[in-house]
């Protein structure tokens, strides 16, 4: 090659290089690659310079360079009302229950029993996740409720959030009993709190709220939750391993769920309206259980 040389393309890309030389070479343009560690420079002939730099040209306006998709930016919500609510209820029913209240054998009325279940006392898979079988019990819940319960709040708002796990959480009680033998019995918020750990998995993996491009991001929400549901849901030997494995499961739907219905709703009336559902099915749910 000629030694008076001209730079028509460089880049710290070694590979960008190597592109446009292949370009270059289909045109039949003596060209050379000069590499000095730091960066890469493509160079041709003096009289060639003219026709390269059109042709890189027209290859760089064929192949526009890759934009990365915009990352979905989190704009996070209030989720002390949701927590509080949480703390109100589980508190609130685990003195009623320890006292006997109005009378009502609490426990019997509201605990999973799989044969009731399966004849139609539905409102069991939600009764049950507010009994405990004493304080270490409740005070457990309520720590990882409470922890697990202002992620699912800052991501959806205090009201869908809790909605979300209430639904999630009965439906994985039912299919927990189901899949178990008809006499199964538990109680316990558990169910709710790996729910709402599944929520928060599922919405964020789904809704693609971290950065994608590495694979350690794509399912870092899933390998956390996964983590998080064997570290704090397999212990002990009282532990309903089946209980907290279909909450995750049954969260983690819901969180991709929501992704695809749509935006969710943000404002504090649609809120409201969401955490007062959530209530009611509680609420609604143990006036049946104590008059059945």
């Amino acid at each position: 090659m000629q030694e008076d040389l001209r730079v028509v393309f460089e880049s710290r890309n070694r590979q960008s290089c190597s592109d446009r030389a292949l370009v270059l070479a289909a045109s039949r343009i003596p060209h050379q690659v000069v590499d000095d560690g730091f960066s890469a420079a493509l160079v041709v002939p003096a009289e060639y310079s003219a026709r390269a730099v059109e042709e890189l040209r027209l290859y760089d306006d064929e192949n526009p360079p890759a934009r990365p998709k915009p990352q979905a930016r989190i704009v996070y919500q209030d989720a002390v009302p949701g927590v509080i609510g949480y703390v109100l209820v589980i508190s609130a029913v685990a003195w009623l229950a320890g006292y006997s209240i109005g009378g009502y054998d609490w426990f019997g009325a509201g605990r999973i029993d799989g044969t009731l279940i399966r004849n139609g006392e539905w409102w069991r898979t939600i009764t049950a996740l507010t009994l405990h079988s004493g304080a270490r019990h409740v005070i457990g819940n309520l720590v990882f409720g409470v922890f697990f319960g202002i992620f699912a709040g800052r991501l959806l708002g205090s009201g869908v959030a809790w909605l979300a796990i209430v639904a999630a959480a009965a439906t994985g009680n039912a299919a927990n009993t189901l899949l178990l033998e008809s006499a199964h019995r538990s109680i316990g918020a558990s169910t709710a709190v790996f729910a709402a750990l599944g929520l928060v998995a599922g919405f964020v993996w789904h809704g693609r709220l971290m950065a994608q491009d590495r694979w350690s991001y794509r399912y870092g929400p899933v390998i956390g939750g996964l983590a998080l549901l064997m570290y704090t849901g397999t212990g002990g030997p009282n532990t309903d391993v089946g209980a907290h494995l279909l909450g995750f499961v049954c969260g983690f739907l819901t969180g991709m769920l929501l992704v695809v219905l749509g935006p969710v709703p943000t404002d504090g009336r649609s809120q409201i309206v969401a955490g007062g559902i959530a209530v009611l099915l509680v609420a609604t749910s143990w006036i049946v259980a104590l008059q059945a």
